[in-house]
């Protein structure tokens, strides 16, 4: 089920960029109208119809992960929640915001592997509600070592064994499902390109200064904005909706100084460049704000897909200083460090990138890069972004029943 429903989800966000696209090639500033009002429309939608459907998803289910009971009721993983969830992200890249079908499709296999649990009467643990987000993972970017490995470094507290057996079994049957239907894609195509391993080192360690220096900027200017009391801020804060609709017209501005290049998820660009087809360099700083930007209005969708194309920006600003070195090869090291730089899950960025470019020959290289990233990051912005953004949705305690005093 998680995979049939990864596919579905994919190809109706496909079809949204494509739609979005169509309408701007007839109309270059009708962005200015549509993206505005409606991202205001999906705050207000969502404020009013599921809370727990705002964002990436997956700092809700690191939340109810903890009480997945509760967390149902509570909407954080409950199936209202995961339709409304697909249909805002499908409906945020219809207007043209920087997000991605990731991060939600985590939020949504969890739902679904609760619920069907629940049917079932099975029991509904932490370890189920993790597996289903691993299980999205995999499905969505056809990686499946990289589903378990987010699972356990990112999703769990703490390691177990019954974790990683059921993460696995749901990795292997949605990939199954996702593969018979889809093939077997690579999601960036097959990059054999590699750099001599000395330099390979000297390129790595520019990739991880860099690219975890600009992550945690940007994973600090998401916390920061959710918790200042600076005045400014919290009074945007207050007005969600027009907060949104500033947003949309900022978002709106930007696709149409960049001819489009940072609407939608960013895929083609980062593929291109992976590929080693040249892009403006200016394509990795105006896809980090169009991103942050999409990431602050509280819409729903991902920034999994939005970071690797960043991140693929990143790489092509680097590609400068190593003029000599494949573009490409070049490209997934600065992928991989702006992305590690932002998720702080740095085994889960190097097995997504080496799985998605089917590279092997760089898996050194990308460790290198993802370790420096980690710690760059971590000194820029000490908290996780996920683990952070989750407290917004901790359940509180369950009320305890007073006592007995046995007194009539």
């Amino acid at each position: 089920m998680l995979g049939l429903v990864a596919l579905a989800f994919a190809w109706l966000a496909d079809e949204a960029s494509r739609l979005f696209l169509l309408l701007v090639d007839r109309a270059p500033y009708s962005p200015l109208i549509i993206t505005p009002l409606g991202l205001a429309a999906l705050v207000a939608l969502t404020q009013r119809l599921a809370p727990a459907a705002r964002g990436s998803g997956i700092p809700q289910v690191i939340a109810g992960a903890a009480d997945p009971r509760r967390a149902i009721g509570a909407g954080l993983i409950s199936m209202k929640t995961a339709i409304l969830k697909c249909a805002g992200t499908v409906a945020a890249l219809l207007v043209g915001a920087s997000v991605g079908r990731e991060g939600p499709t985590v939020q949504v296999s969890a739902a679904i592997m609760a619920y069907v649990h629940r049917t079932l009467r099975i029991d509904l643990s932490s370890a189920v509600v993790i597996a289903g987000g691993a299980a999205g993972v995999s499905a969505a970017f056809n990686t499946p070592l990289a589903g378990v490995a987010f699972a356990i470094e990112e999703l769990a507290a703490s390691y177990q064994q019954r974790l990683a057996l059921l993460a696995m079994a749901a990795v292997m049957i949605s990939g199954l499902v996702s593969q018979g239907i889809a093939g077997d894609y690579v999601y960036f195509g097959a990059v054999h390109q590699m750099i001599a391993f000395r330099l390979a080192l000297v390129v790595s360690l520019a990739a991880g200064v860099i690219g975890g220096l600009c992550g945690g900027l940007f994973s600090q200017a998401v916390i920061a904005f959710g918790s200042t009391s600076w005045r400014p801020v919290a009074f945007m804060r207050s007005r969600p909706i027009a907060l949104a609709a500033g947003c949309g017209v900022a978002i709106a501005m930007l696709g149409i100084v960049t001819g489009g290049e940072t609407w939608g998820a960013g895929y083609d660009s980062a593929k291109m460049l992976v590929e080693s087809q040249s892009q403006p360099l200016w394509f990795g700083p105006a896809k980090f704000l169009s991103t942050l930007i999409t990431m602050l209005s509280g819409v729903p969708g991902g920034i999994f897909a939005p970071s690797l194309a960043t991140g693929a920006g990143v790489g092509n600003l680097l590609s400068l200083f190593f003029p000599g070195e494949p573009l490409g090869a070049v490209v997934i090291l600065g992928m991989t460090g702006y992305f590690v730089g932002v998720v702080r899950a740095p085994l889960t960025a190097v097995l997504i990138i080496a799985e998605m470019t089917d590279n092997r020959a760089m898996i050194l290289p990308l460790l290198a890069t993802a370790i420096i990233a980690d710690g760059v990051s971590a000194f820029v912005c000490p908290q996780r972004l996920y683990h952070a953004l989750s407290k917004a949705f901790t359940l509180r305690p369950a009320p305890q029943k007073p006592e007995s005093t046995g007194q009539g």
